[in-house]
């Protein structure tokens, strides 16, 4: 049987070339997908944590949550007051269930529910809308309120023994009251110095620093470390030179290992970062086409000892944004709008524990906690969408 050279050496030719293409496109896919990617915390959604709670106890508007030392969880909501028609027919003995858990809850590392209490009792006003909560170096827990007559912070043991109430329920005298508050948001407090970081507000314009035993105001400060000023500053606009004074809500602050204050000036977009005097260093934005609740409402910072990462959580896009702290520059973010585990609906308050997990709480109709667990670095896309555990 004669063969044909000529033809066989081309459709050997051609078989290597096919082979060859074949081999590139493999080798090439992990290349081009890499050149979308970038080195950072990966984050997996827990979707069976925390534990159901007793008692049918439901959560209202979750807007505030903390990591103590010993890693249990705390969250703040409103409860009954912003449960939706069908679930406070519910509280109304139509049925079997459901009831509104107390306003504080701490979780356990585990996800069970340790202990709730919270709500007005004598000798101190409980905010009209809770708003943040925090547990400071020495087991205290401090409670803002963003209703609009709250003018006061309020603090307690962990087991909600009231110990001291800053301010007076209706007492608002505008951002320059050395004695009142106006809506606050969060309050952090300082291990180093016992000084308390408040975030100040939804109606006043800055960052008030008290100390922690006495309450008494030690300084302030609006944007930029300018003396603040309340006047309107009417809607915002993205293409408009930065506001000079802090947009409403002043919504976290909080302050790092190497003594610098970070600001969440939620309704302008940005981060501010301060020396604790108030002296303004630097700002960066995030999403700043953002109109409505705006996109920086909470931060939490990683748990490597240079604090390399800070997490802002942003209710209104649905996503958590990781950002690199020398440069403010985000990376990556994760999340989107939605039910089911890893998603967000109105994403407000961020936390980290120890071991580098992620806690987020949920307003409007999200009411929820929700832990994403730290699975060390790699490389990520720079929108990640929803981060369900790899099967």
């Amino acid at each position: 049987m004669k063969i044909n050279t000529r033809s066989s050496k081309l459709t050997m030719a051609a078989a290597v070339l096919c082979l060859l293409g074949l081999t590139l496109g493999l080798s090439d896919q992990p290349v081009n997908a890499k050149a979308n990617t970038v080195k950072a915390p990966i984050f997996e959604v827990d979707p069976l944590w925390p534990k159901a709670m007793p008692n049918h106890w439901l959560l209202g508007m979750a807007i505030g949550v903390w990591v103590d030392e010993k890693d249990h969880v705390w969250i703040i909501h409103r409860g009954a007051a912003t449960l939706n028609d069908n679930e406070l027919a519910l509280t109304k003995n139509i049925g079997e269930c459901c009831a509104s858990a107390p306003p504080v809850l701490e979780f356990d590392p585990a996800g069970r529910l340790v202990q709730a209490w919270g709500g007005p009792g004598p000798g101190y006003q409980w905010p009209d809308s809770n708003h943040g909560i925090h547990i400071d170096h020495k087991g205290n827990v401090w409670i803002g309120g963003n209703g609009e007559n709250d003018a006061h912070i309020l603090k307690f043991t962990r087991d909600g023994k009231f110990l001291m109430q800053m301010g007076k329920h209706k007492g608002n005298k505008g951002s320059n009251d050395l004695e009142n508050f106006g809506r606050v948001a969060k309050i952090w407090v300082d291990p180093k110095t016992n000084e308390a970081y408040v975030a100040d507000g939804y109606k006043n314009k800055r960052v008030a620093v008290l100390d922690a035993d006495t309450g008494v105001m030690k300084r302030y400060w609006g944007a930029y470390g300018n003396k603040p000023d309340d006047a309107d500053m009417g809607k915002y606009n993205p293409s408009a030179p930065p506001p000079l004074q802090f947009r409403n809500p002043v919504h976290c602050v909080e302050r790092s290992h190497d003594g610098l204050v970070y600001v969440c000036d939620r309704q302008a977009n940005r981060v501010q970062v301060f020396k604790p005097d108030g002296t303004f260093v630097k700002e960066a934005h995030f999403a700043r086409q953002t109109l409505g609740s705006g996109s920086t409402w909470d931060l939490a910072f990683s748990k490597d000892p240079q604090q390399r990462f800070i997490f802002v959580a942003d209710g209104t896009n649905e996503k958590v944004r990781v950002i690199l702290r020398e440069t403010l520059m985000e990376i990556t973010n994760f999340g989107d709008g939605g039910r089911q585990p890893g998603q967000f609906f109105g994403v407000h308050s961020i936390a980290t524990d120890s071991k580098g997990n992620i806690y987020t709480t949920e307003t409007y109709e999200g009411k929820r906690l929700q832990k994403f667990v730290y699975k060390g670095m790699g490389e990520v896309s720079s929108s990640q969408g929803t981060v369900w555990p790899k099967r």
